[in-house]
């Protein structure tokens, strides 16, 4: 008997129940009073429970009825996202998003994205999978995730295509109180070599540096760039970080840059990019991602992000992934 119970007889038990009234119930359904009693007057009677107390002037719920009120809701709701989720699959969006970020993108922008994409695709499942620039382009590669979002500073695959999304300036800092931070002019190496540096590092490698080469061969090789501004804060040694990362630490002064010898005037440069596989181009969710992300706010970042990618220069030893 419960394998006949309808959806009809539950978004019937769900409005009566809402309403207070079955006559209440049969004008928001568009039916006669009588339709509805019957209706429910059924489904009591497959599933052997009283819903409502039918004593008074108005039904009022049981206590089963409304112990089974919730069950209704839930499968009421189950089968309206199925039916939702099935139609956009039918016109062609994805059901889900894997997408794989490296950490030096800036984090208010992806919040930006990641919290706009749900907003307008909430029947795709988002998968958000953040990691050290050299561990970007392999799940990209082998279909784990649909997107990725890399630097300029990783090696390009010919199976990849790739779109330009912002650049971002990596600067040199140091604590206030570093010898370093008292430092007039560009700093020379012989002089960096007199102190610690602070490397970033892959996680999965240790030996695989994320960053232009070290400079002082008293170098400390961190995997995680949290870790690395903590100690840069603490004054242990000097180091460089994306700009967005550092840019409250600049304006309170628990930071503050310094230049290096051979630097470029406006620091070094890592071009973002959305890159996919080019045999599976952008489907509609992912396409609106990538345009989403190509327009933040400039401001977000810093002025030397508005820069064309012509006048970015190369980070030296790499050769840069994409072209702009």
């Amino acid at each position: 008997m419960l394998d006949g119970v309808s959806l009809d007889q539950l978004r019937t038990f769900i409005a009566a129940a809402d309403e207070g009234s079955f006559s209440a119930a049969g004008r928001r359904l568009k039916r006669a009073q009588s339709v509805v009693s019957q209706t429910l007057a059924n489904l009591e009677g497959q599933i052997r429970v009283n819903l409502f107390d039918r004593r008074g002037r108005f039904p009022v719920l049981t206590g089963q009825g409304r112990a089974l009120l919730a069950e209704a809701r839930a499968a009421v709701g189950g089968v309206e996202l199925f039916k939702s989720r099935a139609k956009t699959l039918a016109g062609g969006l994805e059901p889900e998003l894997n997408v794989i970020v490296d950490i030096m993108f800036p984090v208010a922008a992806l919040i930006s994205g990641m919290t706009a994409f749900q907003e307008k695709f909430p029947s795709t499942v988002l998968r958000l999978h953040i990691g050290a620039s050299s561990g970007v382009v392999e799940p990209v590669l082998d279909g784990r995730c649909s997107l990725g979002i890399v630097g300029s500073h990783t090696l390009a695959p010919p199976q990849l295509d790739s779109e330009r999304l912002m650049p971002v300036s990596i600067v040199a800092v140091a604590s206030p109180r570093h010898p370093l931070a008292s430092h007039i002019g560009p700093i020379p190496t012989a002089v960096l070599s007199e102190h610690i540096q602070l490397v970033h590092t892959d996680p999965s490698d240790s030996s695989r540096v994320c960053e232009f080469g070290p400079v002082s061969p008293r170098a400390w090789f961190i995997s995680h760039l949290s870790d690395k501004q903590a100690l840069l804060r603490s004054g242990l040694g000097f180091g460089s970080l994306p700009l967005p990362m550092v840019e409250a630490d600049l304006a309170s002064g628990a930071l503050v840059r310094i230049k290096l010898e051979d630097t470029p005037p406006d620091d070094y440069v890592v071009v973002m990019s959305a890159a996919y596989r080019k045999d599976i181009p952008p489907g509609p969710a992912v396409r609106w991602f990538i345009d989403h992300l190509k327009q933040e706010d400039p401001r977000r970042l810093n002025t030397h992000t508005r820069r064309s990618a012509a006048s970015i220069p190369a980070i030296p030893e790499r050769r840069p992934m994409w072209s702009s």
